[in-house]
């Protein structure tokens, strides 16, 4: 009975880390090809700058975990990318905490681009 417990405990943390986070999007890489001349739209990558170097997308600007993001355009989405989707998720969650509204996260990363 305490095995099954502990395994449900653990199944329900990992499908919660696995939730979005409320307010963000998440697009597959299909759609962020789709839009990615929209520009009403902007495009961070924020993967290290030596990742970014070895390859990357032209509409996406680099802006490594970490940095500033409070100088975006509040008025416009903020679509992000990183490697797999983990970091670009916790930019995302760092957007939303500054206020914005539209933040968007490309499920997968440029390892499924």
């Amino acid at each position: 009975m305490e095995t099954i417990i502990i395994i449900a405990v653990i199944v329900t943390f990992f499908a919660w880390r696995m939730k979005p986070a409320k307010g963000i999007q998440t697009i597959s890489t299909a759609k962020a090809q789709e839009i990615i001349n929209d520009k009403d739209k902007v495009f961070i990558d924020v993967r290290t700058p030596a990742e970014y170097k070895a390859r990357n997308v032209r509409q996406f600007k680099n802006m490594p975990l970490g940095t500033d993001y409070s100088k975006l355009p509040k008025d416009k989405e903020i679509v992000v990318i990183c490697q797999s989707g983990m970091r670009s998720m916790q930019a995302c969650k760092q957007l939303k905490k500054l206020g914005f509204e539209k933040v968007t996260n490309v499920r997968g990363g440029m390892s499924a681009y």
